[in-house]
């Protein structure tokens, strides 16, 4: 028989892996005492035994048998798991500096190479997180001029709907180009018309890439990328998108370069470019063009995607709910009117509308298991000792989704967020941007366009569903990285 020439071949893999687990094994034992979890098999780890379609609702049931604190493996590394509000308010907000690293991703660490915000560590990621938060602060963000800039873009996201005629229509590009716009001007200077086959091109590349990344074949890629990196499957199509992407901000900086004046920085890039610039001398320097592309990728990329996809999500759940629809738009009629755009300044006055607007984000659970977090030193962590560097999983799933806090969280209640006599009610489980030393960049910026979005969309429209409302299904197809809803169309009929 053929096969036998293979057998030696496959015992020495599992020989191998054995050793290496028993060492990974010994490593973890030898430098501290991990939370207790299942037992893991030698190179797949506790893969087999988490569903990959569903990992939060996995995770409740570990939870359960082994208590808020975890050890898993997804692969051959060991990552600990933090379950429920006690467990990751004491990581992200009490020890925010030891829980502050960021966690492999095999499938972005490809793509990012150690650099930008979101999946750099160290002193790199403190420099341009610094950074890039005082830029944006400069230009604007949570000041009145990227209002401003939200305003008009709702306009014209508004004279985009009505184009539409009342007839049924696939939100997603639409509910793309309004962010994507507000974060193109903030970084290259420029917007887009929304017909611009550019932008449609761009959108395209991170509506398919937040699917990709909601399969299970990339939590396949990222416990086993050694093995999977090489076949076929669709972590290629994400590659080939995201160089698609960064080939587009390439573009971009050579002409922000061309035309830099050094006194009269213009945007995101331009201050950067200036600051390589001032630090040309310093070979440590941290500002360089591979961390610029990066950095841009995360931005765009980040402050696109999650606010136009929780927009989506958001119109599913109003038209399931024709009831909290109602009472947004009479909150709408009273303080606002038909005749003047919705500001911020509005937002203190609409208790109601305000409640939706985070229900929604509590609801939908954008980032069920935030990114992963990493240990920057050993930490004492309950009576457990974590080595530094160990992955850390928080599922955000298990405080937006707490029953004591939110009493039937799997129902879709504006009510969670309102007291007794119906003022807006803030809530310490209100995670959905994460918490501590990596909450997220962009959150007064996201904050600010889905108010504005959503009141600019229920001041001008009557949102149609194309089915009865009793019969809309709201449950994500996928839920892996992010949540993504599930495919609707609808018609928007003008006031």
């Amino acid at each position: 028989m053929q096969s036998t020439s293979m057998d030696p071949f496959i015992v020495l893999v599992i020989c191998l892996s054995c050793l290496i687990l028993l060492f990974l094994w010994n490593q973890s034992y030898v430098k501290g005492k991990l939370p207790p979890g299942p037992t893991p098999l030698p190179i797949v780890g506790n893969i087999l035994q988490i569903n990959t379609k569903n990992i939060s609702k996995s995770r409740s049931k570990l939870a359960e048998d082994y208590g808020p604190v975890f050890t898993v493996y997804f692969g051959m590394k060991p990552t600990v798991v933090l379950h429920g509000y006690e467990a990751v308010k004491e990581a992200l907000v009490d020890q925010s500096e030891e829980f502050s690293g960021r966690g492999s991703m095999p499938v972005f660490d490809k793509v990012s190479q150690g650099l930008g915000i979101v999946f750099s560590n160290g002193e790199r990621w403190k420099q341009t997180q610094r950074f890039s938060l005082t830029v944006l602060r400069n230009m604007g963000m949570g000041k009145n001029t990227i209002e401003d800039r939200i305003q008009e873009e709702a306009l014209c996201l508004v004279e985009a709907l009505r184009k539409t005629n009342a007839s049924p229509c696939d939100p997603t590009l639409l509910l793309g180009c309004a962010p994507c716009n507000v974060i193109c001007s903030v970084v290259f200077h420029c917007c887009f018309e929304y017909s611009d086959e550019k932008l449609l091109t761009l959108l395209n590349y991170l509506d398919e890439n937040m699917k990709i990344a909601s399969t299970a074949w990339i939590a396949l890629y990222n416990a086993l990328p050694f093995l999977i990196h090489y076949l076929p499957g669709s972590h290629n199509a994400l590659f080939n998108n995201i160089a698609g992407q960064q080939k587009f901000i390439l573009e971009k900086i050579k002409e922000h370069q061309e035309s830099l004046d050094l006194n009269n920085p213009r945007d995101f890039i331009d201050y950067f470019l200036i600051k390589m610039e001032k630090e040309k001398h310093n070979k440590q320097s941290e500002f360089t063009m591979d961390n610029l592309i990066t950095t841009i990728w995360d931005l765009f990329s980040t402050g696109t995607e999650t606010t136009s996809t929780t927009l989506r999500y958001g119109l599913l759940l109003l038209l399931k709910h024709p009831e909290v629809t109602g009472k947004v738009q009479e909150e709408i009629d009273r303080v606002i009117g038909r005749h003047r755009s919705p500001c911020m300044q509005d937002r203190s006055r609409m208790p109601y509308t305000d409640a939706v607007v985070h229900e929604i984000q509590r609801y939908i659970d954008l980032v069920p298991n935030n990114v992963p977090h990493a240990t920057t030193r050993d930490v004492k962590f309950r009576e457990y000792l974590i080595p530094k560097g160990t992955a850390i999983l928080l599922s955000l799933t298990s405080v937006l989704h707490d029953d004591k806090e939110f009493p039937n969280p799997e129902q879709f209640d504006p009510g969670h967020f309102l007291d007794a006599s119906d003022n807006f009610k803030k809530s310490d489980y209100f995670m959905a941007f994460s918490a501590g030393k990596r909450v997220c960049v962009g959150e007064g910026l996201a904050r600010m366009e889905l108010f504005l979005l959503l009141t600019n969309i229920l001041q001008h429209f009557t949102l149609k569903p194309l089915v009865d409302p009793k019969d809309i299904d709201t449950t994500p197809p996928a839920s892996g990285i992010t949540s993504v809803p599930p495919f609707y169309e609808l018609c928007f009929i003008p006031v």
